[in-house]
């Protein structure tokens, strides 16, 4: 499967703009999974700004 990074790029809603793997799903999914974390498009915009990536601010975001 081919990467689609300039169109994921478009798209994608993390903020922190040193990131090395915007655009690149797929690796930035693996890292964060590896940290125990979720990427910054699974968060709400207010939240996703906090850069607190863990799944217990993503619980707190969504009301859970």
């Amino acid at each position: 499967m081919e990467c689609r990074k300039k169109e994921n790029t478009r798209r994608c809603t993390c903020t922190y703009d040193g990131c090395s793997r915007k655009g690149l799903c797929c690796e930035c999914l693996s890292y964060h999974l590896a940290s125990r974390q979720l990427p910054g498009c699974c968060f709400p915009p207010e939240a996703e700004r906090t850069y607190d990536r863990s799944f217990k601010a993503f619980a707190k975001a969504w009301g859970l």
